[in-house]
């Protein structure tokens, strides 16, 4: 008997392939995509330069290196550390659109190389006037823009989201007080109405101070407490949660926009709370709600609930909205379930 027939083959020759590993999705992936070794080359030199010749604001952080600057900005600014993540959900996201990016046909874009030597020009002002906000804009659009130069603006339009989301990698610093003022002026008003016009409680606002008649508590809405970090956190996930489940442009609009609305909703729920604990037991009671770890996490109740019940609403508006004849009358319940199967 020959070696060859003792083999014992593969479960395949049963009628039963084995489903292919990540690896070799990995592998099919990445097949898909030409001139590779350009890119990564391309992307190297660009990582290296960004090392290398990133940061010339030596007063805040002693690195030549724009991602020691970063890792210093994200690490001084709770506000800001959603950024370190956002690489990596972008990745993510990548992979999760890897069948519509596979069908995208790759070709060079000449338009792209352009837009490769803008973002670099925008990192050498960027480097002079030492802003270094402005060479991580152009370090995130350079990347863009190679990736359109290498394989196409189509798989560029394709990738305009999860790409959208490098805007979270830009970190604010001191720039977030223009935001945070607003926001926390915005929230103290409200907080203050409801106590007082809703909840009968005697309160004086001044400014973004909040205090009651006897002076028995008073609280200060700090930057910190601006509701920034909520905000930035609800942009987010609305942006994430718009381009993955909605499809049309004024759903994934209307999504994004009420991250405000639903940000402030949160803080001036917290706030309120406070202001309660305060009024029924003392300062200390305020006190124990505002630094409770687990309680800080109120402000994102109202936010993700209000996300979840908007894009469900947002859903089958698109669904009803397709269903409809071009006189905007709806169809018949029986052509329907002719057209599409079911109703």
């Amino acid at each position: 008997m020959t070696a060859s027939s003792t083999r014992i083959e593969p479960a395949a020759d049963h009628g039963q392939p084995l489903p292919p590993g990540l690896a070799e999705d990995v592998a099919v992936f990445l097949r898909s995509f030409p001139q590779k070794g350009l890119f990564l080359a391309v992307l190297g030199a660009w990582v290296a330069l960004f090392h290398f010749l990133g940061n010339s604001t030596f007063g805040y952080v002693e690195s030549a290196s724009l991602f020691g600057w970063l890792n210093y900005a994200y690490s001084s600014s709770q506000d800001d550390e959603l950024g370190r993540y956002v690489p990596f959900i972008v990745l993510g996201l990548c992979w999760w659109k890897r069948d519509d990016l596979m069908a995208v046909p790759k070709t060079p874009w000449m338009a792209g190389v352009v837009l490769l030597a803008l973002a670099l020009l925008l990192h050498v002002a960027g480097f002079a006037v030492q802003q270094s906000r402005v060479s991580v804009v152009a370090f995130y659009g350079g990347i863009c823009a190679l990736v359109g130069a290498v394989w196409g603006w189509r798989l560029l339009r394709e990738l305009f989201f999860p790409f959208f989301l490098f805007v979270f990698c830009v970190p604010l610093g001191t720039l977030a007080e223009s935001i945070t003022f607003p926001l926390r002026m915005l929230a103290t008003t409200i907080t203050a109405g409801i106590c007082q016009y809703g909840l009968g409680i005697s309160l004086i606002q001044k400014g973004t101070l909040i205090l009651d008649a006897q002076d028995t508590f008073r609280y200060e809405v700090a930057a910190a407490c601006g509701g920034l970090r909520s905000l930035t956190a609800t942009l987010a996930l609305a942006s994430v949660y718009a381009f993955i489940t909605l499809r049309g442009g004024w759903q994934r609009v209307v999504m994004i926009a009420s991250a405000f609305p639903l940000a402030v909703a949160g803080n001036v729920l917290r706030l309120t709370l406070i202001i309660l604990a305060a009024e029924g037991f003392g300062q200390k009671a305020g006190n124990w709600v505002h630094d409770d770890p687990w309680l800080s996490l109120l402000p994102y109740v109202p936010a993700f609930l209000g996300l979840g019940v908007l894009g469900s609403w947002l859903g089958r508006t698109r669904g009803e909205s397709r269903h409809r004849d071009p006189n905007g009358e709806p169809p018949h319940p029986a052509a329907a379930v002719t057209s599409g199967g079911k109703a």
